[in-house]
């Protein structure tokens, strides 16, 4: 589904801010610790995330739930934050690039903040009548999660009996005693399981990212199915692509003082794969001092934003390039409609696919001969296989280098501070009359 070049971080190619090869084979053999914690995990269940690209047996739950509200809603407003959220986001991408969706899928608006702008801004774009919403929540506490609900139950039920609120609202929570799951059961919402063993920001393969992806008419098994080579590779080798991924980005932190790392795909549905990547790599590994900061940038658009300090600017940086086979494809283009007389041969007759094609390959390259370390991914398709893959790849990876970080990925405990201080705030404010 997709194959990862590293020449471009390696001493042979870049010079002294690359890694020598006995210094890559050196850290790929520290991926130990995250290989088996993987493989255990895989064999013994203690880690469902593994095993979620083989399953099938939750798929059929999750096309009737999408079918219900593909039947019914002309707009599904996805409430949730986090991981909850930037899985969906970055699968939906596939079918809406941001002018509707195809077909007859419903429109997807994914809501993951708390600004009162946006949501009056939304309700009077919205025909409540037809609209759904999906809310997710892992913990079912989560305050941006349980407000947005409660605002838009409300504004649903205004001058209506309470049981439209069960034929609008889906709920995804852990099956325990929560306020989300109490707010489901008075109401008499479908409550779906959020597995409490698989974290929220890797949450993409489970139902949290696919029924989205379902409703927008995405096929859910071609997604893990994407991701199966990739559960498959790392169990059976030490030199899978997410050990050599994480060996990159670990010895470039730890001995070229790299402290950024920046995603940059080509095209437009994978720009939204950026953001759910930035918070998996900065919540996973943002932790006792480690860490690099990451950073979401888009082909070919970002070229003319950010890469002049890329390539100008401080040499910290690592660079992932997400290539895909666009060469060919789109619209051609015919220089004699801007009355050209010669200037513009380089594109007469190419499509736009061509020019995005040779913008990617040139960034690579120029990123190269500048000395700074630059990996591609390049995917066979971009369609459910494909984002699968890098999606699970991506999960891999973050979770062996925070083995070879000696560090827990799974929680995030420097952010609790912030949520204690929130509710003292919020107590402290007499309620609105």
């Amino acid at each position: 589904m997709y194959t990862q070049s590293i020449d471009g971080c390696m001493a042979a190619a870049i010079g002294p801010a690359g890694l020598s090869e006995e210094a890559l084979q050196a850290w790929v053999q520290k991926a130990a610790p995250g290989l088996a914690r993987l493989r255990t995990g895989h064999r013994d269940g203690s880690m469902p995330l593994v095993q979620l690209p083989e399953r099938r047996d939750d798929i059929p739950m999750i096309e009737n739930r999408a079918e219900y509200h593909r039947g019914r809603a002309d707009t599904v407003v996805v409430l949730g934050t986090g991981g909850s959220s930037l899985g969906g986001q970055a699968l939906y991408a596939l079918a809406d690039a941001g002018f509707g969706p195809s077909g007859d899928s419903p429109r997807i608006v994914f809501l993951d903040n708390v600004d009162p702008h946006t949501f009056d801004h939304l309700f009077r774009s919205l025909d409540l009548a037809r609209t759904d919403f999906l809310v997710i929540s892992k913990s079912g506490g989560t305050a941006d999660t349980l407000a947005q609900a409660m605002i838009c139950l409300e504004a649903l039920l205004e001058g209506e009996d309470e049981a439209v609120a069960a034929e609008h609202f889906t709920v995804i929570t852990e099956p325990r005693p929560s306020p989300l799951s109490h707010l489901a059961q008075h109401y008499g919402m479908v409550a779906l399981p959020h597995d409490p063993a698989v974290g929220g920001r890797f949450s993409a393969l489970s139902v949290v990212g696919l029924l989205p992806a379902a409703i927008a008419g995405l096929d859910p098994a071609n997604i893990r199915g994407g991701a199966e080579p990739v559960i498959a590779e790392l169990l059976t080798g030490d030199r899978c692509a997410p050990a050599i991924g994480a060996a990159v980005q670990c010895a470039l932190a730890k001995t070229r003082d790299v402290r950024t790392s920046v995603l940059m795909p080509y095209g437009d549905r994978l720009a939204d794969l950026g953001l759910w990547y930035r918070q998996l790599w900065a919540e996973s590994l943002g932790k006792g001092g480690e860490g690099t900061l990451p950073v979401r940038a888009v082909g070919a658009v970002d070229q003319h934003s950010q890469l002049q300090l890329y390539l100008g600017g401080p040499r910290d940086k690592v660079f992932t390039l997400i290539q895909t086979p666009v060469g060919g494809t789109g619209r051609r283009m015919r220089t004699a409609l801007a009355g050209d007389t010669g200037a513009l041969d380089y594109l007469d007759g190419r499509t736009m696919g061509d020019l995005l094609d040779a913008m990617q390959r040139a960034t690579a390259e120029t990123l190269v001969q500048n000395g700074c370390p630059t990996r591609v991914l390049t995917l066979d398709r971009v369609d459910e296989a494909g984002i699968g893959s890098v999606m699970m790849h991506f999960m891999a990876e973050t979770i062996i280098a925070a083995g070879m970080l000696d560090i827990d990925p799974f929680d995030q405990p420097a952010v609790e501070q912030g949520k204690v201080l929130a509710r003292q705030y919020l107590s402290a404010t007499p309620p609105r009359r």
